[in-house]
């Protein structure tokens, strides 16, 4: 390994799917014009988890850096849209509520839009309504209703915010086309050998046809397992399953068999989850689930009886564990997407985290000196990034009236980080939600989930209280301007055909 001043000039990235061909078409776009060769290792043999077909709304931002037109996107992908997650059974068997994506109401004074809601709640709850009242994302996904957001702060669409549902072997067969465009060379086979210098870096990695690969950079996409990162360096493993039990799902596509719906639902079963995911073609399914607290056969009874449509394959069992690499960058080799860690699929954030960690590649570039201190800055920020929606996810277990399994007994009454202990705590207080550095999920996500979760404050914010009298008429009319909106938008079905015939 040359340690010196010197430019990288090659990059290896092991493993494709979603991870690795966005790794490819995001470093082609950068990179491959200032002579830095990229290559991308995959077997054809291996196959892809394939569950992250829901994503949030800055898969949007990734898609314009790739110079992505969003109807070629929909059409390429089976893409639906997403204004949200509705989650059934979380609270209380029966009862659900609704993530949407975007802001809450409009600006009243110096304090966030929930605070004046809560103070119109404490005093005249027939005239508050339900928060999501005030979501024009969670009025349309209600009434089935889709289009995209105005450009224009004076229309009430401009609050819109949307991500999308796909077909992920779709999507990474799209960004295999783009990073192909971009000068990406893909070498087909299975890694039989990892090739190391002295010093403990990667050297190389040799394919089963005998052919060694050389780099100066490694990207590990090579999923759950961590060929490089772990397999080669032992990096090690923080495990989180203390507080997300859950460490095995089942995943089993059917026919659609509706229109799809522009919305995820998260539907809570007695020792886990299921997901549903409507796309243009076919339903995703799946039954995330804690092994400790239930079987597979009984995770698989459970999700076979409760889906809709013909299944289109076999049911394929999946197993995890929650939590980070101690490092995601150690040495020479940085690991993106399960290789990096896994946060089950609650609120859609895998594919967003590798697009993060690629933002903070592109910030962080090394050279062939690995500089320690930018190394330990991008595992840090890393490291936080985890933390943060491992919290946020922790939440929708552990605030909770469920107390009808023993998992959900578990869950509820468990010992909580210490991070997010002290954000329910100054919630019960106020009703208050500061944002924090890297918080992917900020103040209108937390509020949502806290309420849905049938988290309450004790009190009120006093300076919201002052404007109760205002309030009474006020939020009412926010209220028709968001219903009036939403009755002239076109349906989530009706938009995607648009999406389909455009030129």
């Amino acid at each position: 390994m040359n340690v010196g001043q010197k430019g990288i000039s090659s990059i290896a990235i092991i493993g494709g799917g979603t991870a690795g061909w966005m790794a490819a078409a995001v470093l082609a776009k950068a990179l491959v014009a200032q002579g830095i060769a990229i290559t991308v290792v995959e077997s054809d043999t291996i196959g892809t988890v394939g569950v992250g077909e829901a994503t949030i709304p800055p898969i949007r931002d990734m898609n314009t850096l790739l110079g992505i037109d969003e109807d070629a996107f929909v059409r390429a992908t089976g893409a639906t849209f997403k204004l949200g997650i509705s989650f059934e059974n979380w609270r209380a068997r029966g009862h659900s509520y609704f993530h949407p994506f975007g802001r809450f109401g409009a600006d009243i004074g110096s304090l966030p839009f929930h605070s004046y809601w809560q103070a119109l709640r404490a005093t005249d709850p027939a005239s508050a309504g339900p928060l999501t009242s005030y979501s024009l994302t969670a009025m349309a996904a209600a009434a089935g209703k889709f289009c995209r957001p105005s450009p224009d702060p004076r229309n009430p669409l401009s609050n819109l915010s949307y991500a999308f549902h796909f077909d992920a072997g779709r999507y990474a067969q799209y960004l295999r086309s783009l990073a192909e465009a971009g000068g990406v060379v893909r070498r087909e086979g299975r890694i039989v050998d990892v090739g190391m210098t002295d010093a403990g870096f990667i050297r190389d990695v040799m394919i089963e046809s005998g052919k060694r690969v050389a780099a100066d950079f490694f990207i590990d996409c090579s999923g759950f397992h961590g060929l490089l990162i772990e397999g080669a360096i032992k990096t090690g493993y923080e495990d989180w399953s203390q507080w997300l039990p859950c460490d095995s799902a089942i995943a089993m596509p059917t026919a659609r068999a509706a229109d799809p719906a522009p919305f995820t639902r998260s539907i809570a079963e007695e020792a886990g989850w299921q997901w549903r995911i409507p796309l243009q073609h076919r339903m995703g399914n799946g039954h995330v689930f804690a092994s400790a607290f239930t079987t597979n056969d009984n995770a698989e009874r459970v999700l076979r009886s409760s889906v809709t449509g013909v299944p289109l394959a076999e049911a394929r069992l999946l197993r995890f564990t929650a939590g980070r690499r101690r490092k995601a960058w150690n040495k020479n080799v940085l690991a993106i997407g399960l290789a990096g860690g896994f946060l089950e699929p609650l609120e859609s954030t895998s594919i967003h985290l590798v697009q993060s960690a690629l933002t903070r590649l592109l910030a962080l570039f090394p050279d062939r000196a690995f500089a320690p201190a930018d190394i330990a800055y991008f595992n840090r920020a890393t490291a936080t990034e985890y933390e943060r929606i491992r919290d946020f996810l922790i939440m929708h277990y552990h605030v909770t009236e469920r107390d009808d399994t023993v998992f959900w007994r578990y869950v509820r009454t468990m010992t909580v980080p210490d991070t997010l202990a002290e954000r329910l705590e100054l919630y019960r207080s106020r009703g208050r939600f500061f944002p924090e550095a890297l918080d992917l999920f900020l103040e209108p996500s937390w509020i949502a989930v806290m309420e849905g979760q049938g988290l309450r404050p004790t009190g009120v914010d006093p300076m919201a209280m002052a404007a109760t009298d205002q309030l009474s008429a006020l939020l009412p009319r926010m209220h028709q301007t968001i219903s009036r909106t939403v009755e002239r938008m076109p349906t989530h079905a009706a938009f995607i055909g648009q999406a389909l015939t455009a030129k």
